[in-house]
């Protein structure tokens, strides 16, 4: 399946009115967005099971792979901030950062620049 993108929405001193994607297409693509270092996500659970955000680290140190940085949201009530995302441990060759879910029924996810 095809790479998603989100949208980056940059938080400003006037404020800002949050919108979150919903539907997300499937567990099995990465959603990938623009990240400069001061981007974070944020993901809600409704539904009745526990989410998995699972955020790539395309890197590697001395040879070795850098291990994903993995939250889990939890069901009915999850509310978690994931960031920010250094740019040299999680950006790709694009300047994107990519993560995957692994259960979406019930889950809004927006991505905020600071």
């Amino acid at each position: 399946m095809a790479d998603v993108r989100l949208s980056v929405q940059k938080v400003l001193q006037a404020g800002l009115t949050p919108v979150y994607t919903g539907s997300l297409t499937a567990t099995t693509v990465d959603y990938v967005f623009k990240n400069n270092g001061r981007v974070f996500i944020h993901a809600k659970k409704a539904g009745a099971g526990d989410c998995t955000a699972t955020v790539t680290t395309p890197v590697t140190v001395d040879g070795k792979a850098v291990a994903d940085l993995a939250v889990t949201v939890v069901a009915t009530t999850g509310d978690k901030m994931i960031g920010p995302l250094p740019p040299a441990i999680f950006n790709d060759g694009n300047g994107d950062a990519r993560v995957m879910f692994s259960e979406i029924t019930g889950l809004t996810v927006g991505i905020f620049e600071l």
